[in-house]
């Protein structure tokens, strides 16, 4: 599938809910911020997200801290490469943003900060020093 075919099915909510793992989370968030700058990526990709969400039965799994810090991530290593970097490149240089279970938010909050509901509704700026 094309990046542009990955992109619309998302925003049309018909991309097929199986495949959109932890990895393709992280590259549609890298295709909203080749496409947008910060703040339009920010509003465009968080409201896709919860459409997509919602179409597919599970608008409780959004999660407005978590979809934000990794954008402001995201972004951060593609304009520590001038947005120049493709998709298969990207993985390699960014291997922690790729491991779900062990992810690199743990770095910047407090477990019970990032499973509050208030984490889950608002954006918390990281906690943990």
């Amino acid at each position: 599938m094309t990046e542009q075919n990955f992109y619309e099915q998302f925003e049309n909510a018909t991309l097929d809910v199986n495949i959109f793992d932890h990895s393709n989370h992280v590259k549609m968030a890298w295709i909203y911020l080749k496409k947008f700058e910060l703040p339009e990526a920010m509003i465009n990709f968080s409201k896709a997200l919860k459409n997509f969400a919602a179409a597919n039965g599970a608008s409780g799994l959004y999660h407005e801290t978590i979809t934000f810090a990794y954008l402001i991530l995201i972004n951060q290593r593609l304009q520590l490469n001038e947005n120049k970097v493709d998709w298969d490149n990207f993985i390699k240089a960014n291997p922690d943003l790729f491991d779900w279970k062990n992810n690199i938010l743990k770095k910047f909050y407090r477990e019970e900060t990032i499973k509050s509901p208030f984490a889950k509704k608002v954006f918390v700026f990281p906690d943990k020093i």
